[in-house]
């Protein structure tokens, strides 16, 4: 799964249009009621995320259940969130090394995680 495969999903599943607030190709995905994020496709050099190269590597941060982020961050493909809260959320390689069931499971996670809460 890529980010382009992410952006048709989030579609379909939530109607979710892309927010592009830096005039560049990051895109935040945001609940269309609250406008909280509950994810951000990226690209980051591999240096910057403690991968050894230097070219950019697609990525996708997502808010997670914190008792769950320290098992994810143990396996390939997961890693400490880039530039966001690294106790609650996680950066995920959009390179094909997590399957695609597993990136949706954590894409619903994270817009629940943010969706506004019933009082």
């Amino acid at each position: 799964m890529n980010g382009q495969d992410v952006l048709k999903w989030v579609k379909e599943q939530y109607g979710t249009e892309p927010d592009y607030p830096w005039q560049d190709a990051n895109a935040v995905l945001r609940h269309q009621k609250n406008r909280k994020w509950y994810g951000l496709i990226m690209n980051v050099g591999r240096d910057k995320l403690g991968l050894s190269g230097v070219e950019e590597i697609e990525v996708l941060n997502l808010k997670c259940d914190p008792e769950l982020i320290g098992f994810l961050r143990t396996r390939p493909g997961f890693l400490p969130a880039y530039h966001m809260n690294k106790i609650k959320w996680v950066s995920v390689l959009l390179d094909g090394t997590v399957p695609e069931e597993e990136i949706r499971n954590l894409i619903d996670m994270s817009y629940d995680l943010t969706e506004s809460k019933k009082r």
